[in-house]
């Protein structure tokens, strides 16, 4: 806190003699204020203490009777001092009557100790000054702070100058400078407030100091009580004042104020134009400080090495609508010769890089005569941003080959590249690296490799690195419930989630990351607890926030609060629509899918890649086949959209499902990319559903060929030909899966009950209720076949013990489900809500339509696909899905 916030008022004109304006002195300021020429008998900050020295008197407690011998040692030591040898200063040093020396000579040598960084030769001349008595006035203490600061001993240097009653501002400057170097800001601080407590003179110099200082600890409050002691001083003229207080407010985020003061400045330097142009580049308005580097070269204003960088940066942060100018300010560096410098050319290659010209940036790399850590940084990262992940390895590979030490910075780069698209071996040849080279203590370089691991799908060699760290941040506790969530382990999200709130508060990221993994297990009730704590802590103005509360309803089933709170949102981004279209396709809502999508584009935001497989995969589950059809043209030749693998699955799904089985199929072959499995079997289930053999054989042996251990396209082949009565094929089937051995997921469903998650398994009986559970599904099954609804079982396919049952009716998960919630439901709710981790089958899609209908209740059923919202004997899919 500064001196001058105190409660008691500090007349700032009257805290030292040295500081009493006269009115003659009193000048008209370019800021529009008055501005007093401070005293011309003390003088600013000198470059040369040694000068000080030299004027002052002997200290008293020297002796003034000096012989020809003693005056010869002087003269001697002052000889060497001026050639700046050391070694034979200390020499002759120690054969003198040291006793008898002067104390500028004292100061000569100090000064020398400080100028070599000889901070050994220094301690000795202090050792001798104490040994012999010598006063350490103000004059020789000053020499002797000096001499250890400048040496790197600052505890030391400060300890002296606090002996001594020091006046001279330089070193009271000189302090504050040095403590700013090493981040000891508040230091800094303190020591002006000390001046001014004591009386002690200030300058220009000081001023420009404690601002940086107060900028550096944000200290936005006391900035502007600086600046208007300083204008009582009348220090207000000072260009470097200036641009201090002009970079101070850029650092409070008070622009105005900070063009202000340029604008009205007269004599302007280029660290005044340098300081705007990077200030408005660190507010995020880059165009306006170009605007300020054309200002500035049409005021004919010399550009330095500190303007080009800075112009290069804010073309960087324009992006790629910055391309041209950044090309056109590395002409003008070409021609000034600041190409030369290492520096210049490592932010060109930034530039290039995140303005989407890769091309240019490894034409610049490659011209560069001599490269830094930073420059193979700069490439990695480049090549990184843009999805080259093998080019990233091969530069890294590089890089080490060429015998550049890769840095904490290099690391991380390349651990983000293999996260990208990078195979997990070489994320894992990375971390050996890191371990080879005791890199593993730190935590920035610890949080890449647990988001890479992430990013990969190793969620075990994750757990692995957050477990040995010896240190977590915020970003490490996020990066794993993160991970644990988009790779599909919930409920370890969960609980990572309720130890991490032992240990730290969480922050809006860790909120955006945890609502996923209760919208991935359904768990409503837990999904509205942290809603309430995201209320309460203040987290509900984050949009990503906001986006990822409105996910979890819908996903959830909570479909109409989730349009509720869409609603409320002031400004809505792209997320934002595309979470509320692809929830109104979730639920088989294609219609009002539909017109969100087309608001969204009145309300003048451009559909991206995702907004499309949004709307094309709620045409999918609503048979929307005429509207995905034009939706899938408006993305490639309106939007300029080149369709992805998962626009195709969409569409041959959209097509297949609707019956146009041999339209679809030649859609695949017509695509410009290969198929995958997902491709084909979304396929061959429709030739399931159209009881399409011939079609069926053909796709399934691209699946066996992609995926040749899974199950379920062995089993759902086998399906179609036990519906279609060949029994042949069927067995073959069979023997083919018992040869491969190949698994199948387990089928699971789960309910919440008053906040308990109740699961259960196919077939399972392990539930306390499991008999109340089997009796009641026994007399439903009856109701159904008095009422001639018999089940279609037509295939007895395997053994139980090679794959889910699909017979044994009271053994499908979803149903177990069910038949638990019509018993535990408390009086007066009427929706069951059950989610189930793989498709629902049409044995239990009938069985949810005909309880719907006889226990009237509402079902609301999550599988791995889509909702089913059973209503009265309906469905919400009508047969989509």
């Amino acid at each position: 806190m500064l001196i001058f916030m105190s409660k008691t008022p500090v007349n700032y004109l009257c805290i030292s003699p040295f500081i009493r304006p006269n009115r003659d002195k009193l000048s008209s300021s370019q800021n529009g204020f008055i501005c007093y020429n401070p005293s011309s008998k003390v003088g600013l900050l000198s470059s040369n203490l040694q000068s000080c020295c030299i004027t002052n008197p002997i200290s008293a407690s020297l002796t003034k009777t000096i012989d020809d011998t003693t005056t010869d040692y002087n003269t001697k030591i002052r000889r060497f001092c001026e050639v700046g040898n050391l070694k034979n200063v200390m020499q002759v040093f120690y054969s003198s009557k040291r006793s008898r020396l002067y104390s500028e000579t004292y100061c000569s040598v100090l000064q020398l100790c400080a100028d070599c960084k000889s901070l050994v030769d220094g301690k000795k001349v202090h050792s001798i000054i104490r040994d012999n008595g010598i006063v350490v006035d103000g004059v020789l203490g000053s020499k002797l702070a000096f001499m250890y600061v400048t040496c790197g001993d600052l505890k030391e240097g400060r300890r002296v100058f606090d002996t001594i009653a020091n006046e001279k501002v330089f070193m009271w400057n000189f302090l504050m400078n040095e403590y700013s170097k090493v981040g000891d800001f508040k230091e800094s601080v303190h020591l002006f407030n000390k001046m001014i407590q004591l009386g002690v003179y200030v300058d220009s110099y000081t001023f420009s100091c404690v601002l940086k200082c107060l900028a550096a600890l944000g200290s936005f409050k006391d900035g502007p009580l600086v600046h208007g002691y300083l204008l009582k001083l009348g220090y207000g003229c000072y260009s470097n004042v200036v641009n201090s207080l002009i970079t101070f407010y850029f650092k409070c985020g008070k622009v105005d104020n900070a063009r202000k003061l340029f604008d009205e400045m007269n004599d302007r330097d280029v660290v005044s134009w340098n300081s705007m142009i990077s200030g408005f580049v660190a507010n995020g308005l880059a165009e306006k400080g170009l605007e300020i580097f054309i200002e500035m070269l049409n005021s004919d204003f010399d550009v330095d090495l500190a303007t080009m960088v800075t112009v290069l940066s804010g073309c960087a942060n324009c992006g790629a609508g910055a391309l041209v100018f950044g090309r056109t300010v590395h002409t003008f560096a070409m021609k000034s010769g600041f190409n030369k410098e290492i520096t210049f050319n490592n932010t060109l290659l930034d530039m290039y890089s995140k303005c989407g010209d890769l091309d240019s940036a490894v034409r610049v790399f490659e011209k560069m005569g001599k490269r830094s850590v930073v420059s193979w940084t700069s490439m990695i990262t480049g090549y990184a941003r843009e999805g080259v992940s093998d080019g990233a390895i091969r530069l890294f590979c590089a890089m080490e080959r060429e015998g550049v030490k890769p840095d904490v910075f290099a690391i991380t780069s390349i651990l983000h590249a293999c996260a990208r698209d990078g195979p997990l071996e070489i994320g894992k040849d990375v971390h050996n690296y890191i371990k080879e080279h005791n890199m593993q203590s730190n935590l920035f370089v610890c949080n890449a490799l647990m988001d890479m691991y992430a990013k990969c799908g190793s969620m075990e060699d994750a757990e692995s690195v957050f477990s040995e760290m010896s240190m977590k941040d915020i970003v490490s506790w996020n990066t794993m419930i993160g991970g644990y969530s988009k790779n599909c382990f919930p409920n370890e999200a969960l609980n990572l989630f309720v130890a991490m709130i032992q240990e730290l508060e969480p922050d809006g990221i860790t909120m955006a990351c945890i609502l996923p993994a209760c919208a991935s297990l359904a768990a409503l009730e837990r999904g509205r607890e942290i809603h309430g704590y995201i209320m309460r802590n203040g987290y509900s103005t984050d949009r990503h926030v906001v986006n990822a509360i409105i996910d979890m309803h819908a996903k959830c089933g909570a479909l109409v609060l989730a349009r509720l709170l869409f609603d409320m949102i002031p400004k809505k981004d792209i997320y934002s629509w595309t979470v509320m279209i692809a929830g109104y396709g979730m639920h088989g809502f294609g219609s009002e899918a539909i017109a969100t999508f087309n608001d969204m584009r009145h309300e003048g935001i451009e559909p991206d890649e995702v907004s499309f497989i949004s709307v094309l995969s709620a045409c999918t589950h609503s048979g929307l086949v005429d509207e995905g059809l034009r939706f899938f043209n408006i993305m490639r030749y309106e939007c300029k959209i080149e369709p992805k693998l998962e626009h195709y699955v969409c569409m041959v799904d959209l097509l297949s499902r609707s019956g146009n089985l041999s339209k679809a199929y030649r859609f695949i072959e017509m695509m410009p990319i290969a198929p995958n499995a997902t491709i084909w079997r979304a396929l061959l289930s429709s030739c399931r559903i159209h009881h399409d053999v011939k079609l069926a054989e053909k796709v399934a042996e691209h699946l066996f060929e992609l995926e040749p251990e899974n199950k379920g396209s062995y089993v759902l082949l086998a399906s179609i030909y036990a519906e279609a009565e060949k029994w042949e094929e069927v067995k073959k089937m069979r023997d083919k899966i018992s040869r491969r051995g190949v698994q199948n997921n387990q089928g699971c469903s789960w309910i919440e009950i008053k906040g308990k998650v109740n699961i259960f398994t196919a077939a399972g009986n392990a539930h306390p209720q499991a008999k109340k559970i089997e009796s009641l599904l026994k007399k439903l099954r009856l109701k159904m076949e008095e009422e001639g609804h018999s089940p279609k079982i037509r295939y007895a396919l395997i053994n139980a013990d090679d794959m889910e049952n699909e017979v044994a009716l009271c053994g499908h998960s979803e149903q177990l489900a069910m038949a638990f919630g019509i018993l535990s439901l408390p009086p007066g709710k009427t929706v069951i809500q059950v989610t189930k981790n793989l498709r629902v089958c049409s044995e239990c899609h009938e069985m949810a339509k005909f309880i719907s209908k006889k226990a009237r209740k509402e079902i609301v059923l999550r599988d791995s696909n889509r909702f089913h919202h059973f209503k009265d004997g309906n469905c919400s899919c009508r047969g989509f899905w």
